[in-house]
């Protein structure tokens, strides 16, 4: 029954849950004068968040702080003038591929594609650092050294005078591992899809902390596990109470309410599944008219009690059996695995339900094939999970040595990437802190055996190897030069396999079906091998490389006001010297907020070279003096977008005229100038 409160709309928490959807984190729990709990803003977080500046405030406030949290807010934020500069000659099929490989500091590669790809990554996967107490690669300009660490937090004031006694003598190094995290988070979630998740592989120095931090990322109702992976074969007697075995993966969706259950398996066509499950509270659910089909004569079942042993089951309503299904509903008392809302839906699907005798034990029969709920704990046992050894072994079967410390297992990935993808095949699967690229590995790897389309994206810092490492033995100078041979590698690898084996199962069942030509069930595994030869053979195993550099405009482009006259020869050009026509289509292409993936065409006409996007989604040309023909060509294309270097015309006016040109004849086309 519907009741009113005689109170108009409480707009202050309408308003709160407002600001909640676009900024998660600044929203907070106090309470109100009567003790209950009621969500609040955070205001000197909001203030942080839309300012272009470090914002001082109170530092008391519920949740995870740290030393250095406001400057890597406040690094998250802020915008980046830095580029990506294509490499072709490290790329493998530049021209076609949708796979994408950025050498770079992780942070801003995050932010260069943060409006080309913003809402589009289906699963982001990373395994950053752990945080043993060493220095970190990842050294951002919110990175402090003790010193620095020490007097913001009042450890000792401005004279050197110690404040407060420092008892966590490691602090300075959980500040600079969240602050790296935090930014870096922060920038990612935003390029998750709606219904988009990020896994994060953590030992136990870390994941506490990297709970409490993306609870405030990602929203605490978006928590979805901590999934255990036993990573090896035999346990680590390091620690001093007990020897471990295994890592965490920490879990998060975007949006609760969108994301679908995880899965890598589906359930077998006729296998039984009980309602009883003895140790569950007691319930009532009542089946409808219908609903049950019973294995046992025809007539009447009076109320009774049917426990048995450990099982609690008491039926409390009279049942009519008639042709096999109960002519009535009826209610059955017990200890149930599942709830009226999923008996419900199973009765809308239409799944059999059967009850074989008395006492009644009902049992859920699936169809098989639908969507099995994947658990938890990722090991041997389950899902005959790989460990580091095997990862191991994988990179050692690829270049002959074992080039990297503890990497992951191409199965590991391949099965999370598979719990959150098999409904998505031409998903975008993003690794940041890629290391040897066992994230690359393990989509190419997927689409292989299941045909699918996902394309992946890796960025990684060229952190040098070791010297006396066996990667820098074997001449591999950084850690992207690992992660870019592994690709190049595991690809052919992955293709060569499974031609040989579709084309032995092709050759065999040829041979039968000479001898079986009315066999339509061996032509039709015949088609659907020759489909699969087709595709392993078009499957996608290229990159294309970027660089992360500095912008491809000169600084006073962004600074034309400090420019003085006398040095007005020395910017005839307000592009860098080094700078290509593909690093300055690149960068356009960024601005635009158009995906790195997309065809590239390079086209000639009248010794002038223009740039063909996606067929007609953008054309480029960077040239002078562009001629009449050259113009009507363009027009030819019906260009979205065209962009031209004002270099190109003349004067100001000419500019304008060829503008309102495109407006009248092409009023679609976005003309931009830069």
């Amino acid at each position: 029954m519907m009741k009113f409160d005689m109170k108009t709309k409480d707009l202050q928490q309408d308003n709160v849950g407002k600001i909640e959807a676009l900024f998660h984190e600044v929203v907070t729990e106090t309470k109100d004068e009567k003790g209950n709990i009621k969500k609040v803003v955070d205001f000197d977080k909001l203030r942080q968040i839309l300012s272009d500046e470090i914002v001082e405030g109170p530092r008391e406030r519920y949740g995870l702080n740290w030393v250095g949290k406001k400057e890597a807010l406040y690094n998250a934020n802020k915008s980046t003038s830095k580029t990506l500069r294509p490499v072709k000659e490290e790329s493998v099929n530049f021209e076609n591929t949708k796979n994408i490989y950025i050498e770079g500091d992780n942070l801003d590669a995050l932010k260069i594609i943060q409006e080309s790809y913003l809402g589009k990554i289906k699963m982001i996967y990373i395994d950053p650092p752990y945080n043993t107490g060493k220095d970190f690669i990842y050294k951002d300009n919110f990175k402090m050294n003790k010193e620095e660490y020490d007097k913001k937090s009042e450890i000792i004031d401005e004279e050197g005078n110690k404040l407060v006694q420092n008892t966590e003598s490691n602090g300075r190094f959980h500040s600079d591992w969240l602050s790296m995290m935090y930014s870096r988070l922060k920038v990612a979630r935003n390029l998750l899809t709606d219904d988009g998740v990020i896994f994060i592989s953590i030992d136990d120095h870390e994941v506490h902390n990297l709970r409490h931090l993306c609870d405030e990322i990602f929203g605490e109702d978006n928590y979805v596990t901590e999934f255990a992976w036993e990573k090896k074969k035999k346990p680590s007697f390091l620690h001093r109470n007990v020897g471990k075995l295994n890592d965490y993966i920490l879990c998060y969706v975007k949006n609760a309410l969108t994301s679908k259950a995880f899965s890598v398996e589906t359930t077998t066509e006729g296998k039984k599944y009980p309602f009883n499950n003895a140790g569950n509270g007691l319930t009532t659910l009542t089946f409808p008219a219908g609903s049950v089909k019973f294995n046992m004569p025809d007539g009447v079942v009076q109320p009774q009690d049917m426990s048995e042993g450990a099982i609690i089951t008491r039926l409390l309503d009279t049942v009519h059996i008639s042709n096999g299904r109960n002519s009535n509903s009826f209610r059955l008392e017990g200890e149930w695995r599942y709830s009226q809302t999923k008996l419900n839906e199973i009765v809308a699907n239409s799944e059999e339900i059967i009850i074989s005798k008395i006492p009644f034990r009902p049992n859920h029969v699936k169809k098989g094939g639908e969507v099995k709920k994947m658990k938890n704990v990722l090991s041997p046992v389950h899902y005959q999970m790989e460990t580091n050894e095997d990862a191991t072994q994988q990179l050692v079967d690829l270049f002959g040595v074992a080039l990297f410390d503890n990497p992951k297992p191409v199965k590991l990935l391949k099965y999370l990437i598979r719990a959150v993808t098999y409904d998505t095949s031409d998903a975008v699967i993003l690794d940041f802190f890629s290391g040897s690229a066992t994230t690359a590995h393990a989509v190419m790897q997927l689409n292989a055996e299941d045909g699918g389309n996902r394309k992946f994206i890796m960025v990684q810092l060229p952190e040098p190897t070791d010297e006396k490492s066996e990667a820098h033995k074997a001449d591999y100078i950084n850690i992207c030069e690992i992660g870019k041979e592994r690709i190049r590698r595991a690809g052919e690898k992955i293709k060569e396999e499974f031609l040989e084996k579709y084309e032995k199962e092709l050759e065999k069942l040829k041979k039968e079906e000479n001898k079986l030509i009315q066999d339509e069930e061996t032509q039709e595994k015949i088609k659907e091998l020759e489909e699969k030869i087709e595709n392993i053979k078009n499957l996608d195993t290229g990159f294309r490389t970027f660089k992360v550099d500095s912008s491809n405009m000169k600084d006073i482009y962004y600074t034309p006001e400090e420019l003085k006259k006398e040095n007005l020869k020395l910017f005839e050009s307000k592009i860098k010297e080094d700078r290509t026509d593909e690093d300055l289509l690149i960068q356009i292409i960024l601005d635009l907020g158009l995906k790195l993936d997309l065809k590239i065409e390079e086209k000639n006409i009248n010794n002038n070279k223009i740039y063909i996007v996606e067929d007609n989604l953008l054309v480029a040309y960077f040239g002078q003096n562009i001629e009449k023909n050259l113009i009507e060509k363009i027009k030819e294309i019906k260009p979205l977008r065209v962009v031209f270097d004002e270099k190109a015309f003349k004067s100001d006016s000419t500019i304008i005229n060829l503008e309102e040109e495109f407006k009248k004849e092409l009023p679609d086309t976005e003309f931009v100038v830069f």
